[in-house]
């Protein structure tokens, strides 16, 4: 006897549906009922009843249906924020290119408030090198300017803004954050890591919230528009009440019946750990929950406030090596307790030395299973991974950690880790195939705003070690850590559930899971891995509800 099944609500058709179970996609019929996935097999051999008079059937031919995009690593707040009116996002050619650009902004803001900006990349500019204070005096000297640069860790700010936040020459940064002084002693208006982290909130309390909910509002269509069904919003601050992760707004729109992606929220891990109880507490439908904690272990190479273990190549200094933003030691006392209780842990490592240490943390202290309110299954995470000590890639697989990368990351400083770690390390640096290789787990996201979310062009750098804009270098950065267009899906689907600590709830097309899947055309695995960037995103659905069609 054969299992009988209710008419379903819908059920999605195509010649190519990648479950992410196999390496191929398949004819496949994929039923929904309710918010969750029925069934899935061959069309011809449907189970009686499933199809029934009210069932929307949709056919999409030959392009691909497969679970939604996951975004394992993005900072909503400010995704939203610079995709809005409120603010502006680019990089600029140079310094003063990138004060011509506030023009727009400045004109449309009210007289008076502030001028918030990000993407700026010195690394970047033509020519290259630190901006001052006096190229925005000379064109705001009244009106306060707050430009975050692109990897979302620095701060060039005006005098007019120096004054309002209150800093002057006699300033004392918090541990962790600089204010930078010319050789006479005086403010160059550049405010770097937890300094930085520290002004924003004092930054952004101008914006009203209606003004945030339209950006929120705004910003999850355009998730949806991109194929993406679920995000981890990661906090941004290693600081008390500082980390962004804006719940609030998440559940107006939830209350509403406006939550088109299924959120899972990482606050700041502090000694009191009542936040994330509060929040687990406070939403426990399935589209917004708290699944974790975040720390931070370092800053970014380019800056050379990520932690290595040997000095950078071009060292500023002798020894040179960048620095914990915490004591090693510190970060266990604060990681212990949690797992202990349950929480899985996600920190922030960029340096080989800052992995080294997180890997030696997280194997002292695994995830316990079994505690109440535990996470089942929990796994740590460490974000952004870029450069190894070579043993430890496989140390992570082995103590079971998940490999939170964006690949976008690779191609966005050419030349850049050449330059800070030279050629030694460099074989070692976002090694993908490796990790795989290695049996660990890799989960895929973009670390938005620092790059944009379109999944598609992650997948394409990950398959190709290629930039999505310039699709430089021709045959691939370090193209030996390459992957499949089915592994990388993989990474972008049911690896970053693993990463949001939904696994076994989303990520693959399965029955049980949600329905959250999204439709691709041409069906990518139809193109040559240079074309993969075609695909457009023509549907959306979460917990089987269309939430767009293109």
């Amino acid at each position: 006897m054969g299992h009988s099944f209710d008419p379903a609500d819908r059920i999605l058709i195509s010649n190519a549906v990648f479950t992410g179970e196999e390496d191929a996609p398949r004819r496949a019929a994929v039923a929904v009922a309710g918010d969750r996935i029925a069934w899935v097999g061959d069309p011809d051999a449907m189970p009686a009843g499933l199809r029934g008079p009210d069932t929307a059937v949709e056919d999409f031919g030959d392009d691909l249906v497969m679970a939604g995009f996951h975004d394992a690593h993005m900072h909503v707040f400010h995704s939203a924020l610079y995709l809005s009116p409120l603010a502006e996002r680019f990089v600029g050619d140079n310094e003063a290119d990138a004060v011509a650009r506030l023009a727009p902004l400045a004109a449309r803001r009210p007289a008076g408030s502030w001028l918030l900006t990000q993407g700026w990349r010195d690394y970047l500019w033509k020519p290259a090198g630190m901006p001052s204070r006096a190229s925005l005096d000379a064109a705001y000297p009244d009106r306060p300017v707050a430009m975050y640069s692109g990897d979302a860790h620095t701060l060039w700010l005006n005098t007019c803004a120096l004054e309002r936040l209150g800093i002057d020459e006699a300033s004392e940064p918090p541990a962790g954050g600089s204010y930078d002084k010319d050789a006479d002693g005086r403010l160059t208006g550049i405010v770097r890591e937890a300094a930085a982290m520290e002004l924003m909130p004092r930054i952004v309390d101008e914006f009203t919230r209606e003004e945030l909910l339209d950006a929120y509002r705004s910003f999850t269509a355009y998730c949806n528009e991109h194929g993406i069904t679920g995000i981890c919003d990661v906090s941004l601050m290693a600081m008390p009440g500082l980390d962004f992760v804006r719940d609030d707004l998440f559940s107006s729109l939830e209350e509403a019946g406006e939550l088109t992606v299924r959120v899972s929220m990482f606050p700041t891990l502090l000694e009191d750990r009542g936040r994330l109880a509060a929040l687990r507490e406070a939403h426990t439908g399935p589209l917004l929950s708290a699944r974790g904690f975040k720390q931070f272990f370092d800053g970014v190479s380019s800056q050379h406030t990520a932690w290595v273990h040997e000095p950078y190549s071009n060292a500023r200094f002798e020894g040179d090596c960048g620095r914990p933003t915490v004591d090693a030691a510190v970060m266990e006392a604060l990681v212990a307790p949690a797992a202990a209780e349950g929480a899985p842990v996600r920190i922030h490592a960029i340096g080989d030395e800052a992995i080294h240490r997180c890997i030696d943390i997280f194997e002292a202290h695994p995830v316990a299973p079994d505690t109440p309110g535990a996470v089942t299954g929990g796994r740590h995470t460490i974000e952004h991974l870029e450069n190894f000590q070579p043993d430890d890639i496989a140390r992570l697989a082995a103590a079971n950690i998940v490999a939170s990368v964006q690949p976008r990351h690779i191609t966005l400083d050419p030349g850049g880790p050449e330059r800070d770690l030279g050629p030694e390390r460099v074989p070692y640096m976002w090694p993908f195939r490796t990790l795989l290789d290695d049996g660990a787990v890799l989960a895929f996201g973009t670390d938005s705003p620092v790059t944009d979310i379109d999944p598609v062009d992650a997948v394409y750098t990950a398959v190709t070690r290629r930039d999505a804009d310039s699709h430089e270098p021709a045959g691939g950065w370090l193209p030996e850590e390459r992957i499949t267009l089915a592994e990388a899906l993989r990474a972008y689907t049911a690896g970053s559930a693993v990463a949001a600590q939904r696994e076994g709830e989303v990520g693959l097309l399965v029955p049980g899971q949600f329905a959250d899947a999204v439709v691709l055309a041409p069906n990518p695995f139809q193109l040559a891995p240079e074309g993969i960037q075609q695909a457009k995103v023509q549907a959306t659905y979460v917990g089987g509800k269309k939430v767009y069609e293109r």
